[in-house]
């Protein structure tokens, strides 16, 4: 499994980060997870592209991590790659058709196909995926990815399940504040990406500061490859150093900042 972060950023621009997305690839398929302002260029600069994308996955809905699914509609209906399918939370289909009401000219141009998910585990685009509510304050949902086929490999025969640790795993926390069982749903994972949105000294919700992600982490019974930083506001700049000594004051595990263009082996 390969992941790029197309966009690191948030929902106040910094000149240097995309709003929220990243691409997962493997050998069964390649996923769309979430798709901000900006991450449709961000997708481009990929060997997958806007029009090799089977499938994109939303965390939830706030408008810094769907603001470019109308375009990267259009794009691929102007590319001829009309079919396409978009998943995530209750609510999600009645989202993209009232986007769809606003531009009538876009009315029929795509096969869509729409699946709503909940937690629990579900297989998508060559993945199989296991979700997690978080807390924040729109319904969200953080998922769990193993590629299908490296899942197959470990020889087991039963139905998959993305959080017994037998394959490769990924974590994206989606926009959260901090807490154990989150941590605990990654366990066993090479890679967990974190929002970390802001630095100790903002007094903010439903997002966590370095501190409350150290506590989460210190706390949580579960062990985690490499913990990356995503969701940065322009208040992190020039705090990076600091944000992570925060942190290591509580949990000694293996701590970076995640920057856009920045891709992954899971392995």
């Amino acid at each position: 499994m390969r992941v790029t972060f197309l966009g690191t950023g948030s929902a106040m621009p910094t000149g240097e980060r995309f709003q929220t997305g990243l691409l997962l690839e493997s050998a069964d398929g390649d996923l769309l997870v979430d798709c901000g302002s900006g991450v449709l260029h961000g997708l481009q600069r990929t060997s997958v592209g806007y029009e090799g994308i089977d499938a994109v996955l939303l965390t939830h809905h706030h408008l810094d991590h769907v603001s470019d699914l109308l375009p990267l509609l259009k794009a691929r209906w102007l590319a001829g790659a009309t079919e396409f399918t978009i998943a995530g939370p209750p609510g999600t289909e009645q989202l993209v058709t009232d986007l769809l009401e606003v531009h009538d000219y876009m009315q029929d141009r795509m096969d869509l196909r729409f699946r709503e998910v909940e937690p629990g585990s579900f297989s998508l685009a060559g993945f199989d995926v296991s979700a997690l509510e978080v807390h924040h304050s729109m319904y969200c949902l953080a998922y769990r990815f193993e590629a299908a086929s490296a899942a197959e490999a470990s020889g087991s025969t039963d139905a998959p399940d993305p959080t017994d640790g037998e394959a490769p795993a990924f974590v994206f926390s989606g926009d959260t504040e901090a807490f154990t069982e989150l941590i605990e749903f990654a366990d066993g994972a090479a890679v967990l990406a974190h929002d970390c949105s802001f630095p100790d000294a903002v007094d903010v919700d439903n997002h966590p500061t370095p501190d409350e992600l150290g506590r989460a982490l210190a706390a949580a019974d579960a062990t985690v490859g490499r913990v990356y930083l995503t969701h940065l506001y322009p208040h992190t700049d020039g705090e990076h150093e600091g944000m992570l000594a925060s942190i290591a004051e509580r949990y000694d595990g293996d701590v970076r900042f995640a920057s856009d263009g920045l891709s992954l082996d899971i392995e």
